[in-house]
């Protein structure tokens, strides 16, 4: 799964209400079908909170990156938006240009 992906997925499970690391992968395993390797999810982590798209829960944002329950940001919670709006124009384009009806 490529950078981006990950993040929006992370994004994506995380917009359903705050989990820790472990919870986060679980998710999204039964979103996807696959687990993130620990180099990725831990990686789009840091790269989500140091854009301001995530952040840990109080109680937890003194804990080791294993332990933090992270939830999704306003800032997130709109780029999140933002990008599946726009995935969803490019699956109502490509649709039409398979000639399948779009939902």
């Amino acid at each position: 799964m490529h950078s981006t992906d990950a993040q929006m997925v992370v994004l994506t499970v995380l917009a359903d209400g705050p989990r820790h690391g472990y919870a986060i992968n679980t998710a999204i395993e039964e979103l996807t079908g696959r687990r993130l390797g620990p180099g990725s999810l831990y990686g789009a982590l840091t790269r989500l909170e140091g854009r301001g798209l995530i952040e840990p829960v109080a109680a937890d944002a003194d804990a080791q990156d294993r332990q933090r329950t992270m939830r999704i940001t306003e800032a997130g919670r709109a780029a999140l938006r933002a990008e599946l709006e726009q995935l969803a124009r490019v699956a109502r384009a490509g649709l039409r240009a398979l000639g399948v009806e779009s939902a």
